[in-house]
């Protein structure tokens, strides 16, 4: 069942932990640390091996934003592309054009 807005608001992680993982469905799921700060992750599998990707940071990134974004990913990863290769190509390019013109 997929977080509510509410859920994700009131995300708490405890001192003693390092992290706590909430699942939203699909591989995607909202970690939140001791120090409050909470992420959207992706987590899929690629040539045989797991890989996560950041969708971006709660409450910036609202949930259904997240999905999206990784609806996106998952169309990328379905067309034989790794989504996390593909984003760090197409920020060189976009370095790339930054440096040229």
């Amino acid at each position: 069942m997929p977080l509510t807005d509410l859920e994700c608001r009131n995300a708490a992680c405890p001192a003693e932990l390092k992290r706590v993982r909430f699942a939203d469905g699909q591989g995607l799921y909202l970690e939140v640390a001791p120090n409050g700060s909470k992420r959207w992750f992706w987590k899929y599998y690629f040539d045989g091996k797991e890989k996560r990707l950041a969708l971006g940071s709660y409450p910036e990134t609202a949930s259904k934003a997240a999905r999206l974004r990784r609806d996106e990913a998952r169309l990328l990863q379905q067309a034989g592309s790794d989504p996390a290769q593909e984003r760090i190509v197409a920020k060189l390019q976009r370095k790339a054009v930054a440096r040229s013109g």
